[in-house]
C-alpha cells in the first residue's frame, strides 16, 4: 500500500481515539529509516503530553491496527508528542500559533535563500504569511517544504 494512503487510513481511525481522550492528533507518518518502517503518531494537549498519555493511545491504536491490519510489512508503532518545534501543517496550527516566531523552508530559493524566519501572521488564501522586521512575506503553500515554530531560550 502507498505510504500516503497508509497515513490517511491510520489518521482516520486514530482521530476519534485521540479525541476521546481530549487530545489533538497532530500528525501521522509512515516512514522508512534504514531497514525499518515506523508508524509515528503525534499527539498533543494543552500543558503537554505525558508518557502515560502516549502509552494509553499506543495500546488503543495498536488494538485497532491488529484488527484492521492496514499495513502489510512489519513496522514499529511510536506515539509521542510533536515537540516544542513541531511542524505546522493544519489550518488550526496556523491559527493557534499566530504571532509566534516561525521558520519557513521553501523548496526553491527566493532571492538566494531557502530559509526565512519571522512572526506568523497566518494562513490566508493558501498562503503562509510571516512578518520579517517590518515587511510581510507571503509563501504559496505548495512552495513550502516546512513551517515550524522557533524556540529560543
Amino acid at each position: 500500500m502507498v505510504k500516503r494512503k497508509i497515513e490517511e487510513i491510520v489518521a482516520e481511525f486514530a482521530e476519534p481515539v485521540v479525541a476521546n481522550h481530549y487530545f489533538e492528533l497532530v500528525d501521522v507518518e509512515f516512514i522508512k529509516e534504514g531497514t525499518n518502517w515506523y508508524l509515528r503518531i503525534y499527539i498533543d494537549k494543552p500543558g503537554g503530553i505525558t508518557i502515560d498519555d502516549c502509552q494509553i493511545i499506543s495500546e488503543e491504536i495498536s488494538d485497532i491496527l491488529d484488527k484492521k491490519d492496514p499495513i502489510e510489512q512489519s513496522y514499529f508503532l511510536e506515539v509521542s508528542s510533536p515537540g516544542l518545534d513541531r511542524p505546522l501543517k493544519k489550518e488550526s496550527d496556523f491559527e493557534r500559533f499566530k504571532g509566534e516566531l516561525v521558520e519557513v523552508k521553501v523548496f526553491k530559493p527566493i532571492d538566494g535563500r531557502k530559509i526565512f524566519e519571522g512572526n506568523l501572521l497566518g494562513l490566508i488564501d493558501n498562503k503562509i504569511i510571516i512578518k520579517i522586521n517590518d515587511t510581510n512575506m507571503e509563501f504559496e503553500r505548495d512552495q513550502v517544504a516546512l513551517v515550524r515554530r522557533v524556540i529560543k531560550f
